[in-house]
């Protein structure tokens, strides 16, 4: 989708502690072999923090650089990937409530780890409806640190990392204008992620943990004693939400300076994001991401505030977002860069 005079006027993140990989390999938490082949330092982890106060805390920074009063904000999307608190409950309008506290609609978006840019497109769309619309805040958060969360060993492709996010769209101005989102999807790759696993009841209600890995390996166990074709390679849905943000934004590879990833482990951003798209590494955030770990649709709003506010962009330079979650779905943003901090 093509995107038209809509700014990301304000941007904050919240500041859990970090858990250095080696220490989680002392306590026997994380092997040191998945230690040496990830490439990760350190991983972001905010204790007995809940969620929403990681997201609350980040709005409030993004609101502040914003300009915008809040009267001004008429609505507000959370996303996230982990229960936010009691069962039944808003989050979403308990972030509301500390941060703009306005009665306008605010509502959670779950779209695994490009949930951020579901929030990002609906957004857009919700500004753009009406003339009245002047902005929307985003808002993001996860914490891992639960019983039915092993964050260490959920997966082999990242350590699920926590923090919070926030974003605020603006039909006025601000450092970024949105150019594009667009998104793809191959749903016949949704088993990926259910493996072998019921779907009623839900594992977590009854003591589950999660763990893709186990999922995955059921996936090709199956596969390999029905003599079934490998399954269609993720790389080519990448290819196809990029090549789409790109052609909505007019622009193409050659015109993107920096490239906003997921916080995988190095060999999985490799083989999943870069080497399909032909990115080299220096394009893109390893450097940061390697010190904080995968949180989930956090890591967009993360990496675009990191590269801004460090200056590894400068004006009418441009920003491409990527991202890719179950489903299997990935995810796209072009974004141009319009005022330095």
């Amino acid at each position: 989708m093509r995107v038209n005079d809509i700014y990301i006027a304000g941007i904050g993140t919240s500041e859990p502690d970090y858990v250095d990989t080696a220490v989680a390999v002392e306590k026997g938490w994380y092997s040191a072999e998945d230690r040496e082949r990830s490439g990760l330092l350190s991983i972001s982890i905010a204790g007995t923090t809940p969620a929403p106060d990681l997201a609350i805390e980040a709005a409030r920074f993004a609101v502040e650089q914003s300009g915008h009063a809040p009267e001004e904000i008429c609505a507000l999307f959370h996303t996230n990937v982990h229960p936010q608190g009691p069962d039944g409950w808003s989050a979403q309008h308990y972030i509301n409530r500390n941060t703009i506290n306005q009665p306008v609609t605010s509502v959670e978006i779950r779209n695994g780890c490009i949930g951020f840019f579901s929030n990002l497109h609906l957004a857009a769309c919700y500004l753009d409806a009406r003339p009245d619309r002047i902005a929307a805040l985003l808002t993001c958060a996860d914490n891992f640190g639960t019983p039915s969360v092993n964050r260490w060993n959920a997966s082999s492709l990242f350590v699920l990392a926590d923090g919070g996010g926030g974003v605020v769209l603006s039909k006025r101005r601000g450092f970024a204008k949105v150019l594009s989102t667009e998104f793809a999807s191959n749903p016949e790759l949704e088993l990926h992620h259910r493996g072998g696993e019921k779907i009623f009841p839900p594992g977590m209600t009854v003591g589950g943990t999660l763990n893709f890995d186990a999922r995955m390996a059921y996936v090709r166990e199956q596969a390999a004693d029905s003599g079934a074709p490998p399954m269609t390679d993720f790389g080519s849905v990448v290819i196809e939400a990029a090549e789409g943000a790109l052609s909505e934004a007019g622009v193409t590879l050659d015109d993107i300076s920096k490239v906003v990833h997921d916080g995988f482990a190095r060999w999985a951003l490799t083989d999943i994001f870069l080497d399909p798209l032909g990115i080299e590494e220096k394009r893109g955030i390893w450097e940061f991401t390697r010190r904080l770990g995968h949180a989930g649709p956090l890591d967009q709003i993360r990496g675009l505030e990191y590269v801004w506010r460090n200056r590894e962009v400068d004006v009418g330079e441009k920003v491409l977002l990527v991202s890719g979650a179950p489903g299997m779905e990935a995810a796209c943003a072009v974004v141009e860069i319009t005022e330095l901090p």
